[in-house]
């Protein structure tokens, strides 16, 4: 099988198990939300809003590591919008252990799913190849050569500014009564 063939093939798998486990994810949040007073269209708003920002985030927690930035309240959200999906399928199970098992699948195989393919490519950017142009790259400077200590100069005597007379400066806008100039 040919480089190209098992990229396709893992596309396949790929899109086949996130339409099914994203279309499951997203009925179970809707009916809940339907089951619990809301009406259709909110339901379906709740399931692209749980289902989605989970996706959404794990990007997000992606970029920041690879900028270096803080992932704690992306990571928390993180955890907080997977757990919102579990509980959305187990809450919609039949009341038995498999029940909750066999419900908590479609949720599991999409976090799943979206964590392999966000790990998938590389984290850092590559490092610079030796055959790059200069411009491109940094070079840290040679070691450092030895330095002269600076040595405090004395001023010959303190600088008196001059001081000159007051004058008069007549004001350039009209006089206006009540206003203080």
């Amino acid at each position: 099988m040919t480089e190209r063939t098992e990229s396709a093939v893992r596309l396949v798998i790929l899109l086949a198990i996130g339409a099914m486990a994203g279309a499951a994810a997203f009925t179970h949040v809707h009916d809940l939300s339907v089951a619990h007073g809301q009406p259709n269209w909110i339901g379906w708003a709740n399931a692209v809003a749980v289902e989605l920002m989970t996706i959404y985030l794990g990007l997000e927690l992606r970029a920041r590591r690879r900028a270096g930035r803080p992932v704690g309240l992306v990571g928390s959200l993180l955890v907080a919008f997977a757990l919102l999906s579990l509980a959305a399928q187990v809450a919609e199970a039949h009341p038995s252990v498999w029940g909750w098992v066999v419900a908590a699948v479609p949720s599991l195989a999409f976090l799943a799913l979206v964590k392999v393919v966000l790990s998938n490519a590389p984290a850092t950017p590559p490092a610079v190849e030796p055959n790059q142009p200069d411009g491109y790259r940094y070079d840290e400077p040679a070691g450092a050569t030895e330095v002269e200590p600076v040595r405090p100069t004395v001023p010959a005597s303190p600088v008196v500014p001059a001081v000159l007379p007051p004058r008069a400066v007549q004001p350039n806008r009209p006089h206006v009564v009540g206003i203080i100039r």
